[in-house]
């Protein structure tokens, strides 16, 4: 029962952070072109500002039950006498999280800012580029969890 709720604590999660990078690429992002520069930049600012707080929260619980749900398996190979050997796509989802959390980190902690003090001194140049190299980082993420789920999925069917 522990289990099954953090694997759906984890899989929401998920949805909520690869859903939100779909959302803001192909869905906001596109509409962001009918306001001017500078309300573009801070109406981009404090929606990222909003995502990111769901984002951080829902690394934190990809992190946690993603390690509890490993070492419960790990646990119960143990217990049953038997070595555990983790799957390979459980390998790849190791790594590829690992990669788009600290993607997501240089996002907020460095991008994010640079963004912040741009909108702040209003120099709407520099916000533009920090909000390009933001996008081509969400990209590189979004795709990261696409892999993530293909590859996850494929290793479930095997």
């Amino acid at each position: 029962m522990l289990y099954a709720l953090l694997k759906t604590i984890h899989l929401l999660s998920l949805m909520a952070w690869v859903g939100g990078m779909f959302f803001t690429l192909f869905c906001l992002r596109p509409a962001l072109p009918l306001l001017e520069g500078p309300l573009r930049l801070r109406l981009m600012q404090e929606v990222l500002r909003r995502f990111f707080g769901f984002v951080g929260i829902a690394v934190a619980a990809v992190l946690a039950s993603g390690i509890w749900m490993i070492a419960s398996q790990m646990r119960a190979g143990t217990n049953a006498g038997v070595a555990f050997n983790m799957p390979l796509d459980w390998h790849a989802m190791i790594v590829l999280g690992l990669v788009m959390m600290l993607v997501f980190g240089h996002i907020r902690f460095v991008l994010y800012r640079r963004l912040a003090r741009a909108v702040q001194a209003q120099a709407w140049v520099d916000g533009a580029a920090v909000l390009g190299q933001i996008r081509r980082w969400v990209g590189f993420n979004l795709a990261l969890g696409v892999v993530i789920v293909v590859v996850t999925r494929l290793g479930a069917a095997a």
